[in-house]
């Protein structure tokens, strides 16, 4: 199918374009095998494949609009047109990954604040803060990690925060820690990233210092650090949108 020539609702290509972006980011883990990993694959083709069959059932729209950025929304959900050929766990996937990243707005002039003030690019603070807690700012995890950028308590009080409820204080030490984990690993985001997770002792006992050996090595990484490695980088595009 040509894309150039075929008439095309600009909602669709923008939502291609994203689950394009996140299923490239798998390939972080290309060099293993993996039932997890082929299933990642699958079912991108599998909505991929259904959205194209889809389109022909769509409100046109010209591809010169589409390229000139008319109507495109992020996060825009797929209406019941689009859905064609998706089958109902494939359509729930779609709408979940693309439409469920809500755009921050309560906490936007301190997200912006920290990230001028400590380096860090505000869509790499949004995305960490998404993943994190859904910006929550009352959100404690199981392991008692607090606050919107989920401080653990020695974290936090190593980094200034008093009260890790505090929206404030938890941006400016999370985006703090996320700017010594990228010093620390030459600007490194993946590998950044995976640090903040998993804390950087795993990854120094493993001899991670950069986003090649992250790649090399991720499979040795706890499943939830590989999944909320992928996570963050598909979200930081959603939020750079």
């Amino acid at each position: 199918m040509n894309l150039s020539t075929k008439a095309i609702d600009p909602y669709t290509i923008k939502e291609l374009l994203q689950l394009q972006v996140m299923n490239q980011l798998s390939l972080l883990t290309s060099g293993r095998s993996s039932v997890s990993g082929q299933s990642d694959h699958t079912d991108f083709a599998s909505i991929l494949n259904g959205l194209l069959a889809g389109m022909d059932s769509a409100s046109p729209q010209s591809a010169a609009g589409m390229s000139a950025g008319a109507g495109l929304v992020p996060g825009q959900a797929l209406g019941p047109a689009m859905l064609s050929g998706l089958s109902a766990a494939s359509a729930g996937a779609l709408t979940r990954k693309l439409a469920s990243a809500a755009k921050p707005s309560a906490y936007e002039p301190l997200i912006q604040e920290a990230s001028r003030r400590f380096g860090v690019e505000p869509s790499i603070v949004k995305a960490v803060i998404h993943a994190e807690s859904s910006f929550n700012a009352n959100a404690v995890s199981g392991a008692g990690a607090k606050g919107l950028m989920q401080l653990m308590d020695a974290t936090g009080q190593g980094l200034g925060v008093d009260n890790p409820f505090d929206p404030a204080q938890n941006i400016e030490g999370g985006t703090r820690y996320l700017s010594n984990l990228l010093s620390k690993y030459g600007g490194s985001l993946g590998t950044a990233l995976a640090a903040y997770n998993a804390g950087p002792t795993r990854l120094d006992r493993l001899g991670i210092r950069n986003d090649q050996e992250l790649a090399e090595k991720l499979h040795l990484l706890p499943a939830e650090t590989q999944q909320y490695v992928r996570k963050v980088l598909a979200l930081k595009e959603h939020y750079e949108a």
